[in-house]
């Protein structure tokens, strides 16, 4: 079989099976972890860890995981990530370097090219790049003639349908087909003066295909053609969802979409209430408490299980770590050390700190931490958290624990972790006396891309606090977060 060596920007697991193997080398990373993530539901896009391992000294790693189903899934190395698809009983060799030295550092993390070291030609990641090429080129030629010349991009676009299906039509993979034909629909969304309307779009692509919820080109059209649903119902049907909602009765609601043509489809009917409920949650066209109990009430008693994740994730995402929202209750214990919990600091603003013990950029930043703490540790409780592990740097602990404020190692498997959605590093959450969202992430030391800091927050607390037990020092007029 053919065996060609790829680099590619988020690396592309197509599915997994019963076992997947993941081996190759990745030198910038000896001793770190190499982590794998699945994506739990495309609408909340939460990540969930499956496996990880460490870099050996000679830069070789191997990670087996299992899964039913082909799926993209994320590597990450260091606060760095690419994409791979994973099928059944597979095996991948890869190369992943670190971060390209041009790119800055991102405290978000930097996207990587992680390589093919081999690619068998039947695998989803050969087929979806060779396609990818093959669309690239077609974009290149014509998407210049979809305003001036219409007629002539929708006949090359027809052509290029043709020659496509005629290319895959022997192959037996759902998941690729799926890919192609919600890949070539996209293509069909670029506006132009003969583009298909909305009804014939959901006729072709959507009304007969089985709904897939792993399958990343499905959903994010899928998404994207129900995107603002709500608002763009007829009068009598959005004021049918609005009763509903009042209601917070998800079988109204769903009474009330079923006129909708467009979702015919229970599935896919339950699927667009949930997301098109939760991008009203934030306006003021419907109680978000209402929302959240028809969100809850989906999530414990769907007939599909995969919507009940959807509905679950959903709730969390909107009332997890939004300012204005409760900051997620924790403990924090470790041995030799006083037991905390969030209750324990209830009255004062805490910021917490989360950071990674094989970071050297997260100890940099730790000069300038410390300086801010100095300034307004009367007003603000300092938090530090890091991974506790077997093998810790040694100048990293020294650096850490001589600290002047709480310092705890906790290990990955507390539930904080997940609760603050720790995902990069470092990563700071801003806190009020009432145990509430301030920001998250909050700013850090470092000034951003837009050269803020979190000095300008603690500036106004400290006025907030002075005010509050002075009131001759004049009016205090709120806290202005991150701005």
């Amino acid at each position: 079989m053919n065996r060609i060596a790829f680099l590619i920007s988020f690396i592309s697991f197509a599915s997994i099976g019963q076992s997947v193997t993941v081996s190759g080398l990745a030198p910038s990373y000896v001793g770190q972890n190499i982590e794998v993530y699945e994506i739990e539901d495309y609408f909340s896009m939460k990540q969930r860890l499956v496996t990880s391992t460490t870099v050996d000294s000679d830069s070789t790693f191997s990670i087996s995981l299992n899964s039913p189903y082909f799926q993209k899934v994320i590597i990450k190395a260091n606060n760095n990530s690419g994409f791979l698809y994973i099928q059944p009983d597979a095996e991948y060799k890869l190369f992943i370097p670190g971060k390209n030295k041009y790119d800055p550092v991102r405290q978000s993390g930097n996207q990587i090219e992680i390589g093919f070291l081999s690619l068998d030609s039947i695998d989803i990641n050969y087929k979806i790049l060779s396609f990818q090429r093959w669309i690239d080129n077609f974009i290149g030629n014509n998407y210049y003639l979809r305003n001036k010349d219409a007629a002539t991009y929708v006949e090359n676009l027809d052509r290029f349908k043709e020659n496509v299906e005629k290319a895959y039509k022997l192959d037996t993979s759902l998941f690729f087909k799926t890919y192609v034909k919600f890949t070539i629909a996209g293509l069909d969304n670029v506006n132009h003066s003969a583009e298909r309307n909305r009804y014939e779009k959901h006729d072709f692509y959507i009304k007969h295909t089985p709904v897939q919820y792993h399958n990343d080109a499905y959903m994010e059209y899928v998404i994207k053609f129900y995107q603002e649903m709500i608002p763009r119902l007829s009068a009598e049907t959005n004021e049918a969802v609005y009763t509903g909602v009042l209601q917070s009765s998800p079988t109204e609601v769903m009474k009330a979409l079923s006129t909708e043509y467009t979702m015919i489809n229970l599935r896919i009917r339950e699927m667009m209430m949930l997301n098109g409920l939760s991008e009203m949650y934030f306006s003021d066209r419907f109680p978000q408490t209402n929302i959240l109990s028809i969100l809850d009430s989906v999530a414990n008693r769907s007939l599909f299980k995969a919507n009940s994740i959807i509905a679950k994730n959903l709730k969390d995402r909107l009332t997890q770590l939004v300012p204005g929202g409760p900051a997620p209750t924790f403990v924090l214990m470790e041995d030799g050390k006083e037991t905390k919990t969030l209750l324990g600091y209830e009255g004062r603003y805490v910021y917490l700190h989360f950071l990674h013990p094989n970071r050297i950029e997260n100890i940099k930043e730790l000069p300038l931490l410390e300086k801010i703490q100095e300034e307004y540790k009367d007003y603000v409780d300092f938090i530090t958290i890091y991974e506790a592990r077997d093998s810790i740097d040694t100048n990293f602990l020294k650096q850490v624990e001589a600290l002047n404020w709480d310092v705890y190692a906790i290990s990955k498997g507390n539930s904080i972790w997940e609760k603050y959605r720790v995902e990069a590093y470092p990563q700071y959450v801003l806190i009020d006396g009432t145990a509430t969202i301030v920001s998250s992430p909050a700013l850090g030391p470092t000034p951003d891309g837009q050269y803020r800091t979190i000095d300008k927050s603690f500036f106004y607390i400290k006025k907030e606090v002075d005010a509050m037990n002075d009131p001759g020092r004049g009016e205090y007029d709120g806290i202005r977060g991150d701005n």
